[in-house]
């Protein structure tokens, strides 16, 4: 039986991840976190002072990287080696680092395989960045979200917690990623050919799910 797999790309801040979640829950199938991956590649080889540019080092490394998603209260928990780090990846170190090193083609093939056993086994919303370009080019349904960067860094300012956030390093650290992740010449973001584009700047996360919700339900 084919599964449903829903795609949605688009730089950090565009709404994503909530809009992937909520969508999830209306089609009452799982929600994957793919950037978590990335993010959870980050988190070791900064745990364990891994030379990522070292082509040699990070392929040892890869190889014995042991990342996966376990089903924990109706949600996806990232693991490594069996312990939850779920709560660890979130850092703004993590994310900068993930995204530099989610460049590489050797990390990009090793974390392929988990993303799709996942889609062979489950009903699924991927979130992420070349979801529909490279993971699921034959995914029935793709999108691909998107924000005015201004908006996008209020958004993600507003998440942060403390008070010695800066809205200014957000919006230039958002700013960089987005040139990392476009530039990249493994896999960069872009929208699929046959993605349908929604600018969310002005929209609510409702809004942008009820549309999403349409054109599946339409097909």
């Amino acid at each position: 039986m084919d599964r449903q797999i829903v795609t949605i790309d688009g730089p950090a801040g565009a709404g994503k991840s909530t809009v992937a979640k909520r969508l999830a829950q209306e089609l009452g199938c799982i929600y994957v976190d793919t950037g978590a991956l990335y993010r959870g590649v980050a988190y070791e080889i900064l745990q364990h002072s891994i030379d990522w540019e070292n082509e040699h080092d990070l392929k040892v490394f890869l190889s014995q990287l042991d990342l996966n998603f376990v089903m924990e209260n109706q949600q996806l928990i990232l693991t490594s080696h069996g312990k939850d780090i779920s709560g660890k990846i979130r850092t703004p170190q993590v994310t900068m680092l993930a995204s530099s090193s989610s460049a590489k083609p050797a990390v990009r093939k090793a974390l392929l395989s988990i993303q799709k056993n996942i889609a062979e086994n489950n009903d699924a919303v991927f979130e992420g960045r070349d979801m529909g370009t490279v993971v699921f080019p034959k995914a029935p349904f793709k999108f691909f979200l998107f924000a005015d960067l201004n908006i996008r860094a209020k958004r993600r300012y507003d998440e942060m917690c403390g008070d010695k956030k800066d809205i200014h390093q957000v919006k230039e650290q958002m700013a960089q990623r987005d040139e990392n992740d476009s530039q990249r010449q493994s896999a960069p973001l872009k929208p699929a050919d046959d993605a349908v584009k929604i600018d969310s700047s002005s929209l609510t996360i409702n809004q942008v799910v009820d549309m999403m919700i349409k054109i599946i339900r339409a097909a």
